[in-house]
């Protein structure tokens, strides 16, 4: 497999495994990812997903190979795999976070844009160079300039040159930057925190977010409204606004 997939608790962890090629988004790999993701969306048994690559590094994107060596019908089935994996992202329950250490480069950068969050080592790169070699990043800057301002994102698929994770930080393409030694510790810990939540609140949540983020404002807001109201009845904001009221913990089970 060159996926692993781990569990401790309820965040699971999936490691792209071919770091010698640096952990390249090749078709088996998307397979193997896509399989995983729907398995565990389907199985609900953890809250959130951290996303990283096996050594040093995170992704380096698609294997150019499987690019050269194929037709254009063979290279469209490559692109639609990698769009399933990141509408498995999309619309799975759990929370995923990008653990990013090393390069993520084209698709690698993509996927970490598709996350829900990102945290990355302080030695992180990341870089849409698609124009390079001449194929522009199509694909990767789509979900890129839906997390980066509109200019800066033109910038990097136009430049095509790598920024560092303090950058990424400071234009949203990442939430949080860490010494690399503490890089799986802290990003561990903000899974646990989000983890805690039950999987329903997360779901819905998570839905409605990127339902509304392209909305215009008010008709999110009527939304927003439709949805809070139907969402205060479950038993997950009963027991919530109880607790608050009684200065307790609340009591959501596992």
């Amino acid at each position: 497999m060159r996926v692993i997939y781990e569990e401790k608790g309820k965040v699971g962890k999936l490691i792209l495994n071919n770091p010698e090629k640096i952990n390249p988004l090749s078709l088996e790999t998307l397979k193997n990812l896509e399989q995983l993701i729907r398995k565990i969306a389907e199985e609900r048994k953890v809250n959130t997903i951290v996303l990283a690559g096996a050594g040093k590094n995170f992704s380096s994107g698609h294997d150019l190979r499987e690019i050269l060596e194929k037709d254009a019908i063979d290279v469209e089935k490559l692109f639609l795999q990698c769009f399933k994996v990141m509408n498995a992202i999309r619309n799975a329950p759990q929370i995923y976070i990008a653990m990013v250490r090393g390069v993520a480069y084209a698709a690698g950068c993509q996927l970490v844009a598709a996350c829900d969050l990102a945290i990355a080592s302080e030695r992180s790169k990341f870089a849409t160079p698609g124009v390079n070699i001449g194929l522009f990043c199509f694909t990767p800057i789509t979900f890129v300039s839906r997390n980066v301002n509109r200019k800066k994102a033109f910038e990097l698929g136009f430049l095509g040159e790598p920024i560092d994770a303090e950058e990424a930080l400071k234009i949203g393409l990442v939430n949080k930057v860490v010494k690399d030694e503490v890089l799986e510790i802290e990003t561990e810990e903000f899974a646990k925190k989000i983890a805690r939540f039950p999987l329903e609140v997360l779901e819905s949540g998570k839905r409605f977010f990127y339902t509304q983020i392209f909305m215009e404002d008010f008709s999110a807001l009527q939304y927003a409204t439709e949805t809070i109201a139907l969402h205060s009845t479950s038993q997950f904001a009963k027991e919530g606004i109880e607790a608050f009221l009684e200065k307790r913990k609340p009591k959501w089970g596992d």
